[in-house]
């Protein structure tokens, strides 16, 4: 299903923090974004922007899925809540890195997301129609984020 949210509506990252420009494409088990490389970014180093920043694409894209699937819930609603990347598993790259003018493809798939707020995504970052870094993330979104962090346990 397309989806014509901004990205500032579905995810909490902000001003630089923020990497992704749009939400392409969103269902229930799945999301896809786009995200272009740009030479102001927070991360870049002569021209490039490390490959392990995919990673951040990717746990964004997976923010956004979450975000989407509250927009999209006529119980939930509401702005952007953060969430916890707890881990990944296997991320490969065949690029040492990511070049000005780049334009991401980031699509997350959820592969599991328990009741207690832990998921999994597998995830792939295609430039061109080819991928070129895929992973699986694990992920934890906690119903109260805010408690959570204050160390409050439902």
């Amino acid at each position: 299903m397309k989806t014509d949210l901004a990205i500032a509506d579905l995810v909490p990252h902000s001003g630089a923090m923020c990497w992704l420009d749009r939400v392409i494409e969103a269902d229930a088990e799945s999301l896809l974004a786009e995200a272009t490389v740009r030479a102001d970014h927070l991360l870049l180093r002569d021209g490039q922007l490390g490959a392990a920043a995919g990673v951040e694409y990717m746990a964004q894209a997976a923010a956004a899925w979450a975000g989407w699937q509250r927009h999209a819930s006529a119980t939930e609603g509401g702005a952007a809540r953060i969430g916890f990347l707890l881990g990944t598993r296997r991320y490969q790259c065949s690029r040492a890195a990511f070049r000005v003018g780049d334009v991401l493809r980031v699509s997350v798939q959820r592969l599991f997301q328990a009741d207690n707020g832990l998921g999994q995504f597998e995830c792939v970052i295609s430039i061109d129609g080819a991928e070129v870094a895929r992973a699986s993330l694990n992920v934890f979104g906690p119903d109260d984020p805010e408690a959570f962090l204050n160390g409050q346990t439902p």
